[in-house]
């Protein structure tokens, strides 16, 4: 069973961000389930959509675990509550 424990909080305005890529990637995720590779200029702005998303997502926990040095453990990995702010990092 995993165990959650606060490690840190973000900033509103880091929150705001890091929401919008968190619902932006969800929403690109569920528009990959519908959509196939024959409409072909669709298809190709969808995965470079989902490229750029996910690395903008990994660039803000790494920045952000950069700037609060966050502690973390080896398996384990970060998770925001939006209605606090806070971090906390979840373990195996």
């Amino acid at each position: 069973m995993a165990t959650k424990k606060i490690v840190g909080q973000v900033t509103q305005e880091e929150k705001d961000e890091i929401q919008t890529l968190f619902e932006r990637r969800n929403g690109l995720n569920e528009v990959a389930k519908i959509v196939t590779a024959d409409n072909t200029d669709l298809y190709e702005k969808l995965v470079k959509d989902m490229g750029e998303t996910g690395t903008r997502f990994q660039r803000w926990w790494d920045s952000m675990a950069d700037k609060y040095q966050w502690e973390s453990v080896e398996g384990g990995n970060w998770e925001i509550n939006f209605e606090t702010c806070e971090i906390y990092l979840v373990t195996p």
